[in-house]
Formats: structure tokens, sequence, C-alpha cells
């Protein structure tokens, strides 16, 4: 299957030791998982994978291409490149699915895993209800702090029926503000585990600003009730 460059290996025939030599290598399950959710530029896949130099980014891709998991092309203008999943991407999809059913048996979400900025980006990327977005322009900020107690603020800008992650403030005046106290807990609701307002009860997350949003801004994610149908499934 591969073309070109050295890999390691582990020198086995078993099937399982020739998938890993390609699938198991870190952050590249993130990759394939980014170019799932239909990023296809560096700039997007980086997007979802804070921590991952773009070194290491750029030799993954390189090597995801060299065995024909990933296609990569120029852009038109010569700036850059479009990253695209090949047949044996598209199907590694089936083994990335096994995997997250894995995880969501038998491991626990713990504060390192809780990371606010990737939720935003995963509920925006893949699991907006556009069609409960509110019309006209919308700012919400979420305030929390990392897992080494730093402040950090992020904010969603819906406009025109469009959703977007913004690291800096967009500079319209906040419409509503999303208290996040406990990063754990945000994970939970975004993941089917806990809901809305058991979390706004306990106060690990809280909201103020303008109600009628303030109350509608859960309905805005699909991520919820698609993790817990995702988990039914796999039962069955």
């Amino acid at each position: 299957m591969r073309e070109t460059g050295p890999v390691k290996t582990y020198n086995q025939y078993c099937p399982i030791a020739r998938a890993s030599e390609i699938l198991a290598e870190r952050w590249t399950p993130i990759i394939l998982r980014n170019l799932h959710m239909g990023c296809r530029t560096f700039n997007d896949i980086a997007s979802g994978a804070p921590g991952l130099s773009r070194a290491l980014l750029t030799k993954r891709l390189r090597e995801l291409e060299s065995a024909n998991v990933v296609k990569i092309t120029p852009k038109p203008d010569g700036h850059g490149s479009y990253y695209e999943l090949a047949k044996a991407g598209a199907d590694a999809w089936r083994v990335l699915e096994a995997l997250g059913q894995w995880g969501d048996r038998w491991t626990e979400v713990l504060d390192e895993h809780a990371h606010v900025g990737i939720i935003l980006w995963t509920w925006v990327e893949e699991f907006t209800k556009h069609d409960a977005l509110p019309g006209g322009r919308v700012l919400v900020r979420f305030d929390h702090t990392d897992r080494h107690g730093r402040a950090i603020r992020d904010w969603l800008l819906v406009e025109n029926g469009r959703i977007e992650v913004c690291r800096i403030d967009p500079g319209f005046g906040d419409d509503v503000v999303v208290t996040i106290a406990d990063p754990v807990m945000f994970a939970r609701w975004h993941l089917g585990l806990l809901d809305w307002g058991a979390a706004l009860r306990s106060g690990g997350i809280s909201l103020r600003g303008n109600r009628e949003l303030c109350r509608a801004l859960p309905s805005w994610n699909a991520g919820p009730e698609t993790h817990i149908a995702r988990r039914a499934m796999a039962v069955v």
C-alpha cells in the first residue's frame, strides 16, 4: 500500500500490526477524525488539534499521503494545499467509530480531557442545529479556565444563519455570557451524559444576558442527542 518513505514497523504479518503502523501513530486518529468532519485545509485540521505542532501535522499528513490514506492537492493559487480522504481513509471511519465506542464505554471524561475550545469547535463543525439558530447577529461569550487555571474567553458568533468560534473578541457586544466553572460538566453535557438543567442547577455552568437567548442556547447543539443515539445503536 505504501509508496515512498521509511516507516516504523512491528515486523509482524498480523493485520492489526500492519494497520497500527499507519493508524496508531500519535495524533493520526485525531487528524483523520478532523478530515472525516469535513476539514480540508491545513489550518482547519490544526484548529481541531490544539497541542499538535505544525511540523508534526505536516509530517503526519505526508505519512498518510504516502500510505494512500490521504490525498494532498495544491490549491489553484499555489498557496497551500487541500486535504481529503482517499478510499482507505474513508474506510478508516469504521475503525475510528469502534475506537470511539470503546472509549465511551470504558474511559471517563477527566479534567485533562475537558477542553472547552475543542467542545465549541466540535459543536460548530459537526453538531450545529442550523434551523435552531436565531436570526440576526448574536454573540455568546464563554468564560472558562484551562487546566493550569489560566482565564480564557471564547465566543460563538451567529450571523445570517452561520456560526463560528472566535478566539478574539469580535467587538459586537456580548448578548449572552456563559461561565463554565466545571469544564468536565460542560463536556459531559455535550456528550449527552448530563442534562443541561442539571448542569445549571449544580453551578457548573451559569448564564447571564438575554433571557430568550439563554433559554435557546443549548438547543443550537445537536451533540447531546446525537451522542445518546450513537450510544444506543452501539449497544444494540
